[in-house]
């Protein structure tokens, strides 16, 4: 059987990983604080007995676009834009300290300050934010948490804790969607981050750009899945000739 076919299966499966993570890029278009995620080819060299002429194709992620989405705005005081390369702190259903650039907020019915998933924000010692559940929180652009009660003057009952990693650290994305560091350790507050209120940041997905992708890796695919029917035609016409001798 010609070695082709494992050539070219490299290279289908490939294109199929490709066309997976640009899928998931273009299904999140409308993901608030989403990142696209990066994908590349690279060849791997066929390491054996003979000439190292063949090699396979293996399809990386290569990271993430870190680019700030567009700046959407809600008018809901509880919804808010980290600036710059802050991000806010999150708990993960782990229990680990994790990171996103969301900024959709509400008071559950226990008086914790979560995100649209649910997720307790973290303050400044990485502590849940807690208040009275039937208080009327705000939140300041140093992200400063005050709690409001019917009568009564604002009580600050935190701050928001908002994390800007160096530019040689580089946040993982998890299987959760949120980010964290590759060590596991936590961020240290960033006491001169700021945020926007009353705005969210949309996904930094390019739809376009992700729908002529998919439409690249789907040709491959195909180029790939014709080299296949290729090596199968050619073993035919061997075991044909062989047959005739």
């Amino acid at each position: 059987m010609d070695r082709l076919i494992y050539t070219a299966m490299s290279g289908a499966n490939a294109a199929m990983q490709r066309q997976s993570v640009l899928a998931s890029n273009l299904a999140n278009v409308s993901t608030p604080g989403f990142r696209s995620e990066f994908s590349t080819y690279r060849s791997v060299p066929l390491e054996g007995e003979g000439p190292s002429t063949r090699v396979f194709a293996l399809e990386t992620t290569a990271g993430y676009a870190d680019t700030p989405g567009l700046a959407q705005s809600t008018g809901n005081p509880l919804d808010a834009m980290a600036k710059g390369g802050a991000w806010f702190a999150v708990q993960g259903l782990d229990g680990v300290e994790a990171y996103t650039r969301a900024g959709a907020m509400h008071v559950n019915a226990e008086g914790a300050l979560v995100n649209a998933q649910g997720l307790p924000m973290l303050d400044d010692s990485g502590a849940p934010l807690n208040m009275a559940a039937h208080a009327e929180p705000s939140i300041g652009t140093d992200g400063t948490v005050t709690a409001k009660v019917a009568g009564q003057t604002g009580v600050v009952v935190g701050r928001l804790k908002l994390a800007t990693p160096e530019p040689d650290q580089r946040l993982l994305r998890g299987a959760d969607g949120l980010f964290r560091m590759p060590d596991g350790a936590s961020l240290p507050a960033d006491a001169t981050a700021r945020m926007e209120t009353g705005v969210l940041e949309g996904s930094n997905v390019n739809a376009v750009e992700a729908m002529v992708g998919m439409i690249h890796a789907a040709r491959q695919f195909e180029m790939q899945m014709r080299l296949l029917q290729n090596a199968e035609t050619n073993d035919k016409s061997a075991a044909n000739l062989l047959g005739l001798g």
